[in-house]
């Protein structure tokens, strides 16, 4: 088996997990630039498919097969790709990605005797954050202070994608070597203004709230794919929690919904004035905003704004 026949990225730390796809995509198109990218979940996968997707083409060419969430893989589902992985096609990439866990273990252990690359991408904990910081700067071939990585983190929050977008940012700012004061120039007093807040706001129904926020973010270099990523998750936890079982509570329903307490606690404060069906129309708005941001729209500040006056109108729909 090549080295990158078949990757297995393990873990929940959502950017790990995406740049880890992005490096097997960019190693196969450095050979084969036209090679087709087919997105896979066990919801689109059948009995079957994968045996048709890595078939050799009549036009040629190859394909990186991405499958997300394997741990959701039914067992005859998971079969077939252990099988395949242990017999991979010569021009295919496959890329399975689980979020690690208990859930779906034999696929991750099986995967792993058939000689799966494994990439592992742990949740960064609070303590490691700083630490992050320095190195996406260092990757970016610049350098940052300990002091400037922390107030970097007090200004901009915990969330790891918004994190690194800051450290771009200020990476084309500063020409490389960031300190204390650079960052306090960009982003001191906005710690507020991150796309979190922006979901928050529009979720609770605050229309004027969102959108002065969502400009504040733009104009301090949020990434417009990061709002809407934020917008998403925020909908996201709504639905999770709302479809939640009657009576379920505590620990248990954490364990459920695979939340902390706290955050359900926040979401089912929120979920006061949805209905099932506003929801569901929410989901759809910001599923369509997502692939505006991420090539489809002119204007994405524009795409956002109305995403943000959708959500909140959605809020009131029965």
């Amino acid at each position: 088996m090549s080295s990158e026949a078949v990757t297995l990225v393990v873990g929940d730390e959502e950017l790990l997990a995406e740049r880890a796809i992005s490096e097997v995509v960019a190693a196969v198109r450095a050979r084969d630039p036209e090679v087709e990218v087919v997105d896979l979940t066990p919801g689109t996968l059948e009995i079957g498919k994968l045996v048709e997707l890595t078939s050799p083409s009549l036009f040629g060419g190859g394909r990186v097969l991405v499958l997300r969430s394997a741990q959701d893989l039914g067992k005859d589902l998971a079969a077939e790709i252990t099988a395949y992985a242990k017999n991979p096609a010569d021009d295919i990439a496959l890329v399975v990605v689980h979020q690690g866990g208990a859930k779906g273990k034999a696929l991750l252990d099986a995967l792993g005797k058939a000689g799966a690359h494994k990439v592992a991408c742990p949740k960064i904990k609070p303590g490691e954050r700083a630490a992050f910081v320095r190195a996406e700067v260092r990757r970016a071939g610049g350098s940052i202070s300990v002091d400037a990585a922390q107030t970097l983190l007090d200004a901009v929050g915990s969330d790891l994608r918004e994190v690194a977008a800051a450290c771009s940012q200020l990476m084309a700012d500063t020409g490389g070597k960031i300190d204390d004061t650079s960052v306090a120039r960009y982003y001191r007093g906005r710690a507020e203004v991150s796309g979190f807040n922006v979901a928050d706001s529009a979720i609770e129904g605050k229309l004027a709230e969102a959108l002065e926020q969502l400009r504040w973010a733009l104009g301090t270099g949020v990434a417009p794919v990061l709002i809407a990523s934020a917008l998403a998750q925020g909908l996201r936890s709504l639905a999770k929690v709302g479809g939640a079982p009657r009576g379920a509570r505590g620990p248990a329903l954490a364990k459920e919904l695979g939340m902390p307490p706290w955050k359900i606690d926040r979401v089912q404060r929120q979920l006061r004035g949805w209905t099932g069906q506003g929801v569901a129309h929410a989901l759809g708005v910001i599923a369509e905003t997502d692939a505006q941001v991420k090539g489809g729209a002119a204007d994405t500040a524009y795409a956002l704004e109305k995403a943000v006056s959708e959500i909140v109108r959605a809020r009131s729909l029965r």
